[in-house]
C-alpha cells in the first residue's frame, strides 16, 4: 500500500467514525417507580377520604391495572395510529369505547371483589351502575390518561431535541474532521514545493520550514481530538501557519501579529481560530494582486480572549465575494462550534467589511 493510499484511508476513516447516538428510551425501572409512587400516593389519599385504608388498598389494586392499561393503550397504540395520522374522529371514538369498557370492568370487579358500595365518596348507597358513577369514573380515568400522555409528550419532545442536538454534534464532529483533513491542501502542497525549492538551493531555511510544517501537522492530527486545547498551543499553530505562508507570498504579504495577556491555564476549542486565519489567505491574499495587509491581534483580559483579525479585500472580486467567503465551511464551522460548544453569554462573533478590509472580531471565554 502506498503512502498516498494510507493517507486517503486515514481521511476516510476520520470522516466516517462518528459518535454512536444515545438511546433516549425510558427504562422500565422508571415506569415501575412512577406507577409505584402514584399507587402509594393514591392509596393514602383515598384512605384518608374513606377513613378506610383496606378499602382504599383493594380499590386501587383493581383500579391501577386499569389505569395502566388505558394509559399505555392510548400512548402506544391510539396516538401513533390516529393522532399522529390526524384521524381525530377515529381517536375519539376508540378512546370513548375504551373508557366505557373500562367502566364496566371496574364496576364489576369492585362490586364483586371489594364491596357492593362501589363509590362511597359520592353516596354510601350507590350499589348499582348509575350515571353519576359512570361520569365520575370516566373523568377520573380521563385524568390519568391525560396526565400520563402529557408526561409522554414531554419526554418525546426532550428526546427529539436531544437527538437533534446529537445529530448536530455528530455533523459538527464530521465537519471538524473534514476540516482537519482538508485544511488547505493547497497550502501543504505549496509548502512542500517551497521546501523542495529551498533544498535545491541548499538554503538554511529548509530545516526550519520542515520543523514548522511538522509541528503544525502534529497539532492538526493529534492535538485536536480533545474538547478543549491550551490557548497557547492554538496560537502557536497559527504562528507556524503564518510563518509558512510568509515564504509563499514573500514581500507582497504584510502581517502584523500581536499577542498579549496571560495565556496560562486558558483553554479553547481546538482549531477554532485557524479557520479565521486561513480565511484571510483564502479570500484575501490568494485573490489579491499587489500588497496584502493582514492584522491579527489576540488579547487575553481576565477570562476572555479578544481575537481580532482583518485582511485586505481583493482588488478584483466578484459581487458579494466577501459575503460568500464569510459563509464558507471554515467560518460556518466556527459559528456552529461556538453555538454548540459555548454558552451564548460566553462568546460574541462579529464579521464585517469596513475601510476596504474584511474584519472578524471574536470575544470568547477561555
Amino acid at each position: 500500500m502506498s503512502f498516498e493510499q494510507m493517507i486517503a484511508g486515514k481521511r476516510i476513516n476520520d470522516l466516517l467514525i462518528v459518535d454512536t447516538p444515545k438511546d433516549y428510551r425510558i427504562s422500565y425501572k422508571y415506569h415501575i417507580v412512577f406507577w409505584s409512587i402514584y399507587f402509594v400516593f393514591n392509596t393514602l389519599r383515598w384512605s384518608s377520604i374513606h377513613n378506610d385504608f383496606l378499602y382504599s388498598l383493594k380499590t386501587n389494586l383493581i383500579g391501577f391495572p386499569i389505569h395502566m392499561a388505558l394509559a399505555y393503550f392510548n400512548i402506544y397504540y391510539l396516538m401513533p395510529r390516529y393522532i399522529y395520522a390526524r384521524k381525530y374522529l377515529s381517536f375519539i371514538f376508540y378512546i370513548l369505547v375504551a373508557l366505557v369498557l373500562m367502566l364496566l370492568v371496574k364496576y364489576n370487579l369492585t362490586y364483586y371483589l371489594v364491596s357492593p358500595v362501589v363509590m362511597p365518596e359520592i353516596a354510601p348507597d350507590i350499589s348499582h351502575l348509575t350515571l353519576d358513577y359512570a361520569i365520575q369514573t370516566m373523568l377520573g380515568e380521563f385524568y390519568v390518561i391525560s396526565f400520563v400522555t402529557a408526561i409522554k409528550i414531554t419526554v418525546d419532545r426532550i428526546r427529539e431535541n436531544n437527538k437533534l442536538h446529537d445529530l448536530e454534534k455528530r455533523q459538527l464532529t464530521t465537519e471538524l474532521r473534514f476540516l482537519r483533513s482538508q485544511v488547505s491542501p493547497h497550502f501543504f502542497f505549496n509548502t512542500l514545493n517551497n521546501i523542495y525549492s529551498l533544498t535545491l538551493e541548499k538554503s538554511n531555511k529548509a530545516p526550519i520550514v520542515i520543523l514548522k510544517l511538522s509541528e503544525l501537522m502534529r497539532y492538526l492530527l493529534y492535538s485536536t481530538n480533545k474538547p478543549r486545547q491550551d490557548l497557547k498551543d492554538e496560537l502557536d499553530s497559527i504562528q507556524n501557519y503564518i510563518d509558512l505562508e510568509r515564504i509563499r507570498f514573500d514581500d507582497s504579504l504584510q502581517i502584523e501579529i500581536g499577542i498579549t495577556g496571560n495565556l496560562e491555564n486558558k483553554k479553547i476549542a481546538p482549531m477554532l481560530l485557524i479557520p479565521l486565519v486561513e480565511n484571510c489567505f483564502k479570500h484575501g491574499a490568494n485573490k489579491n494582486i499587489g500588497k496584502v495587509d493582514i492584522c491579527i491581534d489576540a488579547k487575553v483580559v481576565d477570562d476572555f480572549l479578544y481575537f481580532n483579525i482583518s485582511n485586505t479585500i481583493p482588488t478584483s472580486r466578484k459581487v458579494n465575494d466577501v459575503e460568500a467567503g464569510s459563509n464558507g465551511i471554515g467560518l460556518s464551522n466556527v459559528k456552529k462550534r461556538l453555538e454548540l460548544g459555548y454558552d451564548q453569554a460566553d462568546y460574541m462573533l462579529k464579521i464585517a467589511e469596513k475601510d476596504e478590509k474584511f474584519h472578524v472580531d471574536l470575544k470568547l471565554k477561555v
